[in-house]
């Protein structure tokens, strides 16, 4: 027994020891981690480096954009503004002919000029220029004349008679016989509304003796500012016998100042 008490004091003494030991050389042996974390503390003082440029802001291509695409737009409204303008006035101002007659000068403008063959080179440079600049008016010009006489030809079809001649010549052996024009809605037919029918026509009392009559003496002509397609349906239950020769309706009026007027040989006479 006493043995095993002296073992266990001698084990317990030299454990004592080795911890001593072990606190003495951590005590006299600096740590390093504190360097190492200062270090990183310096490291972590230096500035970053500094960040990219930044791309490019799309408001000032936009900007630059929105300003070419404003001219461009301001532009072509005035060009198409003088361009209606200069139409306008010589529409105006000037008749088809003298516009053909001015743009056949403009065209042989150029073929006035005559350059040597020794003139010097921006001479001819000069003279192939004024060429080519006076071509596109010219053209401009031959196009407008197109345009001008296809719409008065479409409005001369609406505001004149559809013919010079509207009645044709009369028989030799009719020489003698005169011409009586009759309006249809005034003298041979009457109209009247009221409120329980509306509009009603009605054949003047005695038109049939009437044109019977006359139409020994007379070549009849019925004149009328309705169109025809109100007019021949009308003649043909009013003039079962054929007393009238012929029927000229509002194609052959001539239309001015808002008003029909009716053409024969012997002048206008309004309707």
């Amino acid at each position: 027994m006493s043995s095993i008490l002296l073992r266990c004091r001698l084990v317990s003494r030299v454990l004592k020891r080795n911890r001593r030991l072990f606190s003495s050389d951590v005590a006299s042996t600096p740590p390093k981690e504190p360097l190492i974390g200062a270090q990183s503390l310096v490291s972590d003082l230096t500035p970053p480096p500094p960040p990219p440029p930044p791309p490019p802001s799309t408001e000032a291509s936009n900007a630059s954009s929105g300003k070419a695409w404003n001219f461009l737009k301001y532009s072509l409204i005035g060009a198409i503004t003088g361009a209606t303008a200069t139409v306008g006035y010589a529409s105006y101002a000037y008749s088809v002919d003298e516009i053909e007659e001015k743009t056949k000068a403009l065209r042989a403008a150029p073929s006035n000029i005559k350059v040597a063959d020794d003139a010097p080179a921006l001479e001819k440079f000069k003279n192939r220029v004024y060429s080519s600049a006076i071509t596109v008016p010219a053209k401009a010009a031959e196009v407008y004349i197109d345009a001008r006489r296809t719409i008065e030809e479409q409005i001369r079809g609406y505001t004149e008679p559809y013919a010079e001649k509207l009645l044709p010549d009369l028989h030799p052996m009719e020489r003698h016989v005169f011409t009586l024009v009759l309006d249809l809605q005034e003298t041979l037919l009457y109209s009247y509304w009221t409120r329980e029918k509306g509009w009603q026509t009605i054949k003047r009392p005695g038109v049939d003796a009437f044109l019977e009559h006359l139409a020994q003496f007379y070549e009849i002509i019925v004149y009328s500012d309705y169109s025809n397609m109100y007019v021949d349906p009308v003649m043909e239950r009013l003039d079962t016998k054929h007393c009238v020769r012929y029927r000229l309706g509002k194609a052959a009026t001539k239309y001015q100042n808002g008003k029909h007027y009716r053409f024969l040989l012997a002048g206008p006479f309004q309707t």
